[in-house]
């Protein structure tokens, strides 16, 4: 107050108006208010075009910081689908045998170590590995090796040593002595190649390319029957696979279709047929020809009851026509078998669930086999083995009742004309 009223007196002094020099200095005042105002909003849009820059340069960082959370994601992801899942398993067997034809039935029969095995199943990258070794007290062999690819869920390839397509599978028969069939090679045979396994709907398809057997024709040892050779006589000319009259199965094509038909929730039937026909190549051209097999079989299963039948035909052409019998290779003997023959298989198995401490289940079982129609009028084979097989835990026993004519391991060869004889035969393994 004291301020303006200076300035009134000063401006009369000079005659000048008070009220114009109040004006003056309120129009000064504004004036500088605007332009603080101006130079203010001049610098908060300054701040806020650093913000919004602030703000980007963050979105940056953080989408960076995502990608790199990402990759570190993927990287160990695929580090851990890389990584080897492979399980190992095996299993250590022995086994008791009486045979009545054996003169060491005197002490009571004999008991001995059977086999040693390691197994290994897994996947690595997508890709399927299943291999299977096995230790002897006389051999150590190859059981199978593969790598497969599923493609889709129902169709898969795989490449290396694995099962042949053909017949009740994977066993035709439910006792430790397979079936008749197994010994010429046309159950649990394992040989070298290609192979697919298609599954629409019901159907089962597969169909392989076998270059040759697990051992390329050249063993003794193996865990399949193999074709290593032919002869004249109902005796085994070659001691080895080197001789002059060896053959071997090369460049086989298998097939195989089953339809797996559901009647009801309790009975299931799998009706199928399976086929396959290769090459023999021997060092002479008299052990060069071709082969084929084929069977027709059925699978029924009823609640707890198991029900396999099969009928099978076979027949090897050699160049050879001089050639009577052929010469199978395994588990390191040489043994005989027809040219040409049929078969039936008729296996019948009830399993019952039992709770007695470790024992789980009890399964009985009588496997029948015939081999008849053979070239040269050879007798019949015939195999019979009524049993049971325990399971406890890891342990798996089969008690078996062998009696059979013309059959390998239990009377002579396929080729002789031997009496019957009977075995009995107890395998224990734990399995792992």
């Amino acid at each position: 107050m004291k301020k303006q009223l200076l300035a009134i007196s000063i401006g009369v002094a000079l005659g000048t108006s008070p009220l114009s020099a109040t004006a003056a200095t309120s129009d000064a005042s504004a004036e500088r208010i605007m332009q603080e105002l101006e130079a203010l909003k001049q610098r908060v849009e300054t701040l806020q075009g650093e913000l919004e820059k602030e703000r980007a340069r963050n979105d940056q960082i953080e989408q960076k910081q995502a990608d790199q959370a990402e990759q570190v994601a993927k990287a160990e992801e695929k580090a851990e689908a890389s990584e080897p899942d492979i399980n190992v398993g095996g299993a250590v067997r022995f086994n008791y045998t009486y045979n009545d034809a054996n003169e060491g039935n005197d002490r009571g029969g004999d008991l001995a170590f059977d086999t040693f095995r390691l197994n290994f199943d897994g996947e690595i990258n997508d890709v399927i590995l299943s291999a299977e070794w096995r230790w002897y007290e006389y051999m150590s062999v190859i059981h199978h090796a593969w790598v497969g690819y599923e493609f889709t869920d129902d169709l898969m390839a795989r490449a290396g040593i694995f099962q042949v397509p053909f017949g009740v599978l994977p066993y035709n028969s439910h006792n430790f002595y397979f079936s008749s069939l197994y010994y010429v090679g046309l159950e649990d045979n394992y040989d070298f190649g290609v192979g697919t396994t298609y599954t629409p709907g019901d159907w089962r398809f597969d169909l392989a390319l076998l270059k040759n057997d697990e051992r390329g024709g050249s063993s003794l040892e193996s865990y399949s029957s193999n074709v290593v050779g032919y002869d004249y006589e109902d005796t085994a000319a070659i001691d080895d696979v080197d001789g002059a009259r060896d053959s071997q199965t090369v460049n086989t094509l298998a097939a195989r279709a089953e339809y797996d038909y559901k009647v009801s929730d309790q009975l299931t039937l799998k009706p199928g047929a399976s086929v396959k026909y290769g090459q023999l190549d021997g060092a002479s051209p008299g052990g060069d020809g071709d082969y084929y097999a084929a069977a027709a079989h059925l699978v029924a299963d009823y609640d707890r009851w198991n029900l396999q039948l099969q009928y099978t035909d076979w027949e090897y052409d050699l160049d050879d026509s001089d050639a009577q019998f052929m010469n199978y290779g395994y588990y390191a003997g040489l043994y005989t078998g027809p040219l040409s023959a049929k078969a039936i298989t008729a296996n019948l198995a009830y399993t019952l669930p039992v709770e007695w401490g470790p024992v789980s289940s009890l399964t009985f079982y009588n496997d029948y086999s015939l081999i008849y129609d053979k070239n040269n009028d050879y007798e019949d084979t015939y195999m019979n083995v009524t049993g049971m097989a325990v399971a406890a835990g890891g342990l798996y026993t089969y008690f078996d009742i062998i009696n059979g004519q013309n059959q390998p391991f239990v009377a002579d060869g396929m080729t002789s004309d031997g009496g019957s004889n009977t075995i009995f035969n107890i395998n224990v393994g734990y399995y792992f």
